[in-house]
């Protein structure tokens, strides 16, 4: 049955219920679509990491990746946790600066940082930019200069290792956009233009295999070929990795087909082959960072939706249509996500058939899921699709000029609204009319 592969209960009244509060009501209260967290889901996901970390009795760092779920009240409590913080943008450092986050604890991430969001990084004194290419290197070389700062620096690499994800999430083979390669000396350039730099303080390397990851065999990987490239560095440069960042990409579960790891496990496997290779190399073992985001807010989080039409072809398909879509989960028409729903108000009915839901998009790749066992389906029933608290929200969009949702958090049996429902108004807000623009010339 596919809510017991869900953290989720029934009511007394048999509907679905998030963190003790009725989604049904929750429907009624603020319309639909609808994105709903669990907040005691998100603290406890956060605190399996910082807590693998203390077991071990390693220095760690975890930062939340913020790219996953970005906003105030999202890293308020992210900070209320006691983590770190991933931004890639000059948008999501704004966020953050407006969530009163430690800008000490904030580290910049992006591979087309432009001069804009390098000042901004500067200018607020964050703790650390980890550089993509050598188009940072000499951006980050002119503002540190022009506001006479200093900064620590992370060199991102890829290891040339192919974690089993869809390629679309495949982020440390060879051939990506992202970071130095270590094959092809384009790290050790960069290292030999930085180390000794008076104002850029290299601290060690970064690396991200990729995204949705079951197994830890590729972070091992990953481990191994950084070190053997540390150990090179070693005895040329007398240069040691004071921080081993190895990125984040844990898998959750979205369907009952996924076997997600326990949290601590990756931390585990982790610390377990960064000792291995200090001992192998006879090296100072260094500070690990992780950067989680997904394994943090994703199955924390449901859609609702209100169903309305109905379309059956005899002997192929028969469709129901939401009144959300590609423009509040984009992720299925982007790489063939995969997700599982219930009829919230019905969520344990026996199911008597299977449908797809589409979303109301005027594109035919607007679906959300293919094949969804369900009961008897009434027009209005409420749709709640499990699992969307990563990357929903951040690639929502307005086409078709659909507005985006809003969002509410649930704590404490309590729900508080912390992104309002956009108006019409919000859509047009920008644009300037024909006659205006006439009217300039």
């Amino acid at each position: 049955m596919i809510l017991d592969a869900h953290p989720f209960n029934v009511n007394t009244k048999g509907h679905l219920e998030i963190g003790g509060v009725d989604t049904i009501e929750l429907a009624e209260k603020y319309g639909t679509p609808l994105y709903v967290y669990d907040v005691e889901m998100i603290r406890n996901h956060a605190r399996a990491f910082v807590q693998a970390f203390r077991d071990a009795g390693v220095t760690g760092r975890v930062a939340y990746a913020s790219k996953a779920f970005s906003t105030i009240a999202m890293l308020q409590v992210a900070k209320q946790e006691g983590l770190c913080l991933d931004v890639i943008s000059e948008g999501e450092l704004y966020t953050a600066l407006q969530a009163d986050f430690p800008t000490e604890k904030i580290h910049m991430h992006g591979n087309n940082k432009n001069k804009q969001e390098i000042a901004m990084a500067v200018k607020h004194d964050i703790g650390c930019i980890v550089l993509d290419n050598f188009h940072d290197i000499e951006l980050l070389d002119q503002e540190l200069f022009k506001q006479n700062k200093t900064m620590d620096v992370l060199f991102r690499v890829t290891p040339g290792v192919e974690s089993k994800t869809h390629r679309y999430i495949m982020t440390g083979n060879e051939d990506s956009k992202f970071g130095f390669d270590l094959q092809n000396g384009q790290a050790e350039a960069a290292l030999k233009k930085v180390l000794g730099h008076p104002r850029m303080h290299i601290k060690g390397l970064h690396c991200h295999i990729g995204s949705q990851i079951f197994e830890t065999n590729g972070f091992r990987a990953a481990t191994d070929r950084l070190f053997a490239v540390l150990e090179e560095w070693k005895q040329t440069y007398q240069f040691e990795s004071d921080i081993l960042n190895l990125g984040g990409g844990f898998g959750i579960r979205y369907t009952e087909n996924d076997e997600p790891l326990p949290l601590g496990a990756y931390v585990k496997d982790m610390i377990q082959g960064v000792e291995d290779n200090c001992r192998k190399y006879n090296m100072k073992f260094p500070e690990i960072w992780i950067e989680p985001g997904r394994s943090i807010v994703g199955d924390a989080g449901i859609t609702l939706y209100t169903i309305g039409a109905n379309k059956n072809i005899p002997g192929v398909r028969e469709y129901y249509s939401v009144d959300g879509g590609m423009t509040d989960n984009i992720r299925p028409a982007l790489y063939q996500s995969r997700y599982d729903a219930v009829v919230a108000n019905r969520p344990e009915a026996e199911t008597v058939k299977e449908v797809s839901i589409a979303g109301k998009c005027c594109e035919s790749g607007d679906m959300l899921i293919w094949d969804l066992p369900v009961p008897r389906i009434e027009d209005k029933d409420i749709l709640a699709v499990f699992s969307t608290g990563a990357y929903n929200y951040s690639m929502a969009s307005h086409y078709n000029r659909l507005t985006k949702p809003a969002v509410v958090f649930i704590e404490d049996g309590q729900d508080h609204l912390v992104v309002k429902r956009e108006m019409y108004q919000d859509i047009v807000k920008n644009d300037l009319s024909y006659d205006e623009i006439k009217s300039f010339t």
